[in-house]
């Protein structure tokens, strides 16, 4: 008897995970791209546009985590992995505002806007992604 996690590869499982993965991955690049250069017009100083730029990366990364854990949990309990996702994301955000923010220096204006509107825009796109 086979234990239930080798099906999944075996019936192309791990082939569509990597496949949205790679499509929201994509997508979240997009988004956060046109939402930093739309924060470059809002935000025009070199401080404010570093700022900025750290958020975007920042947010790509957890980003991308938040999605393969709501991913990985989608087929048995949707809402764990999203539920999962939110809470990171609002550690992360927290954190950044505490910690980070005052250390690297950066305007906190730019940064912390930047960051939460990266992540609420890219959340968006999740929810039809995970039925891949």
């Amino acid at each position: 008897m086979t234990g239930g996690t080798t099906a999944p590869a075996a019936t192309g499982g791990a082939g569509r995970w990597a496949r949205a993965m790679a499509v929201y991955a994509a997508l979240s690049l997009a988004i956060i791209a046109a939402g930093t250069w739309l924060f470059g017009l809002v935000f025009p100083a070199p401080a404010e546009r570093r700022a900025v730029l750290v958020s975007a990366g920042i947010a790509f990364v957890v980003q991308l985590v938040t999605f393969a854990m709501a991913r990985r949990t989608a087929g048995t309990n949707p809402f764990a992995g999203y539920g999962l996702g939110m809470l990171l994301r609002f550690v992360t955000l927290f954190v950044f505002a505490l910690f980070v923010v005052g250390r690297l220096g950066l305007p906190s204006t730019a940064a912390l806007l930047s960051l939460a509107t990266f992540f609420f825009v890219s959340t968006l796109v999740e929810p039809p992604l995970l039925k891949l």
